[in-house]
């Protein structure tokens, strides 16, 4: 139990510190619940791959009109993630054994329009997640998600378990705040969580800003084009990452429908 005790002390030092000081028993037993499940993982870290996916083209992607609150995809973008399908359908839709969503309306219609046969296969198996930890990082109405009951009460929804999208995902305050320090904890806590599952190969959908986070480690800007794949490995074994950042490595692209349309951080 060494690895628990000194990864503790370690996050507990970042909890304490605001934005997270009010969250700080959360993120003490999360910490706690990943360190246990990564321990015990019987899939290497080393050889997960994770399929990173950007949300098809959204309405304020084209209009450059930020205020659309949770922009939902153009038909473009419809258009897009069904392109998506037709990319991964002979390949990751057969093989990936978890699909995760952010929570917001644009990478939820990707993931129903871009993944159904894997959304089908895996679905009574409770292995289709909505992670509202995936979210956009900006705090603009755009990049601001729905209440719950707004998302359940969508008939494209419809089907999809929201059980983990709480009260406070549309806060963007504390552990959703769009500060630089909290996007990074935000960032690092999704790789962990990645990290941690016992499925080999999973497929995320989630936000340009957000997967600059996840993969870089900040907000490098690098064009990612709406309704691409990229594949990713952990950079180490769990036992061998002693800063507990879970690291991503690029190992290709998997497709790409769509152009780099810009983020709202890229005002």
């Amino acid at each position: 139990m060494s690895m628990i005790t000194a990864r503790l002390d370690q996050y507990n030092n970042l909890a304490t510190q605001p934005p997270f000081a009010s969250c700080q028993i959360l993120f003490v037993l999360q910490f706690v619940k990943f360190t246990v499940m990564e321990t015990s993982n019987q899939v290497k870290a080393t050889h997960k791959r994770i399929y990173l996916t950007r949300h098809a083209e959204a309405e304020h992607n084209v209009a450059s009109d930020y205020s659309i609150h949770d922009a939902p995809l153009t038909h473009r973008g419809r258009e897009q993630a069904k392109a998506l399908h037709g990319a991964t359908k002979d390949n990751i839709q057969q093989t990936a054994e978890l699909l995760v969503s952010s929570a917001m309306r644009r990478p939820l219609s990707t993931m129903v329009i871009g993944y159904p046969h894997l959304r089908k296969r895996l679905e009574n198996e409770s292995k289709v997640i909505v992670l509202p930890q995936l979210q956009e990082c900006g705090d603009l109405p755009c990049d601001t998600g729905s209440p719950r009951e707004h998302l359940e009460s969508n008939p494209e929804f419809s089907g999809l378990d929201f059980s983990l999208v709480t009260e406070d995902w549309t806060s963007k305050a504390g552990f959703y705040a769009s500060t630089d320090e909290a996007l990074k904890a935000r960032a690092r806590w999704n790789r962990r969580w990645l990290r941690s599952r016992p499925e080999r190969e999973i497929v995320v959908v989630s936000h340009g800003d957000c997967l600059r986070y996840i993969t870089q480690g900040y907000n490098t800007h690098e064009p990612w084009a709406n309704a691409e794949v990229r594949e990713y490995r952990f950079a180490l074994e769990t036992e061998e990452d002693k800063e507990g950042d879970a690291w991503l490595v690029p190992t290709g692209v998997i497709a790409r429908e769509g152009g780099a349309k810009p983020t709202s951080s890229e005002l």
